[in-house]
């Protein structure tokens, strides 16, 4: 009787691990597409052409605002303006469950899916249940384009 009840556990922990697995990767935006969402960048050139600073623009300068930051869904990128002048980009893939970001509010990026917030400065977690910051992305501004790159 020993030799079942282990069995049926066993099971029952394949089961409970199948179930972790399937619940990190579902919902939200972290199903791998670009969302049609407008965001605030919509104005902003469409990113078709690269220019010779650097790679598509995304945005203007004056589209992110100070103390807080953009979302490009598109192309997955996070912009954002710490401190007037200072420009920081981020993927916008949450490290947790790979949902995208979907705000920057109140000094932090945020996630939808799981509650992650990560900093605006340097994208270390404020809150979890994310543990690792979002990995860093280049970029170039020059004469008030911020561009990709």
């Amino acid at each position: 009787m020993n030799a079942r009840r282990r069995t049926v556990l066993a099971a029952g922990a394949a089961g409970a691990a199948a179930l972790a697995t399937g619940c990190g990767s579902s919902g939200g935006d972290g199903d791998g597409e670009a969302s049609s969402t407008p965001t605030a960048s919509d104005g902003a050139s469409d990113g078709a052409s690269p220019g010779a600073s650097g790679g598509a623009e995304l945005a203007r300068t004056a589209d992110i605002p100070v103390g807080g930051g953009t979302v490009f869904k598109e192309r997955k990128v996070v912009v954002t303006q710490p401190e007037e002048g200072e420009f920081r980009a981020f993927s916008a893939v949450c490290t947790h469950a790979s949902c995208l970001v979907s705000t920057v509010s109140d000094g932090t990026i945020n996630c939808p899916c799981h509650g992650s917030k990560y900093s605006i400065t340097d994208a270390a977690v404020e809150a979890g249940p994310a543990t690792r910051p979002l990995p860093a992305e280049r970029i170039t501004v020059a004469g008030g384009a911020i561009r990709l790159g």
